[in-house]
C-alpha cells in the first residue's frame, strides 16, 4: 500500500481568489482539467493523452473482477471492495487514471477514487488520501460523537424552543470548527516542489467545499509530484448507479469539476509548463 502522505483553512487574500470567467479561456476539446495559479498568474491546463485508454483497459478490469482490489489474488479478495457496492443505494463513484513517465523513461500509470470507498480510505495499489488517515480518524471521531449527542438532544425540545435554538447553534458551530481543523489536515505537493495547506492554495470565492481535495485528479497531481513522477495525461470516468442529481451515467468520461478541482488545480499544476501543457 502507498502509504498515507503527510499533512487549516485560512481566509482567503483577494490575491488567491481565481479572476472571474478565468475558465472560460483556453479551453479545448482535449483538456480534462484545469486550475488558475496566483503564482504565474495564469491557468494551468492538463490534457487526456493516452490516459483515456487506460481508463477503457481499467473498466474492463472492473467487468471482469467486479472488485477495485485488483492486486489482490481472487481467493483474497475483500467483500468491502467488491463493484457491486456502486450500483446500490451508494451510487457510483469517480475513478481516474493519470499516465507519467518516471525519471529512467518508464510509464507509470497511477489511479485514484473519489473519496472514499465503502467508508474505507485506502485501498492497495489506488492513490491514498491527502492526509493521514490516523490523525484524520482521530480528529473526528470524538468531535462527531459530540455533535450526534447535540442532535438528539434537540429531539426533546419543540422546533420553536429557545432550548433547541441553541442547541442547533452550538452543533452547527461545533461542525463549522470540525471543518476547519480537516481542512487543516490537508497538505498538497506541485512539481515546483512546494507543499502547502488546501487553504493556502484554494482559489475558489464561496469557502472551501466539503470533499475538496478528495476527487481523483487532486490525489493524482500530489501522488505524482511526490514521486518524483511526469505526467503524461490525465482522464476519469464514471462507473456505478447514477448519482441523485442524474449527472452522470456509468461507464462515462467526465472532465475534473469545477467546484472543488479547479480551485486547487492551479497550484497543484504549477511545474509542468514546458512539459506539452500549459
Amino acid at each position: 500500500m502507498t502509504p498515507g502522505l503527510p499533512q487549516n483553512t485560512l481566509s482567503l487574500s483577494p490575491s488567491q481568489l481565481a479572476p472571474q470567467n478565468i475558465f472560460e479561456k483556453n479551453q479545448n476539446s482535449s483538456t480534462t482539467c484545469s486550475g488558475y495559479c496566483t503564482r504565474c498568474n495564469s491557468l494551468h491546463t492538463f490534457s487526456e493523452n493516452n490516459a483515456g485508454k487506460a481508463c477503457l483497459e481499467l473498466m474492463e478490469l472492473f467487468r471482469i473482477k467486479q472488485r477495485i482490489d485488483l492486486e489482490s489474488p481472487a481467493h483474497k479478495a475483500d467483500p468491502r471492495f467488491s463493484t457491486d457496492y456502486l450500483f446500490g443505494q451508494a451510487r457510483g463513484k469517480m475513478f481516474g487514471i493519470l499516465e507519467c513517465f518516471d525519471v529512467t523513461g518508464n510509464k507509470v500509470i497511477l489511479k485514484a477514487f473519489s473519496g472514499q470507498y465503502n467508508g474505507i480510505w485506502e485501498v492497495d495499489g489506488w492513490a491514498p488520501p491527502l492526509f493521514q488517515v490516523d490523525a484524520f480518524e482521530d480528529l473526528t471521531s470524538s468531535i462527531e460523537k459530540k455533535i450526534k449527542s447535540l442532535g438528539r438532544e434537540m429531539e426533546c425540545y419543540p422546533p420553536d424552543s429557545s432550548e433547541r435554538k441553541k442547541l442547533q447553534r452550538e452543533r452547527k458551530k461545533l461542525s463549522q470548527d470540525l471543518m476547519k481543523e480537516i481542512h487543516g489536515l490537508y497538505q498538497v505537493t506541485n512539481f515546483r516542489g512546494e507543499t502547502r495547506s488546501l487553504g493556502d492554495v484554494y482559489t475558489g470565492h464561496n469557502g472551501i467545499p466539503t470533499g475538496t481535495g478528495d476527487c481523483c485528479a487532486p490525489k493524482l497531481f500530489h501522488l505524482a509530484a511526490r514521486k518524483n513522477l511526469k505526467p503524461l495525461g490525465l482522464a476519469e470516468f464514471y462507473w456505478g448507479k447514477e448519482n441523485k442529481s442524474q449527472t452522470k451515467e456509468s461507464e462515462t468520461f467526465y472532465p475534473s469539476c469545477r467546484e472543488k478541482c479547479e480551485p486547487i488545480l492551479g497550484f497543484l499544476l504549477c511545474g509542468l509548463q514546458g512539459t506539452g501543457h500549459e
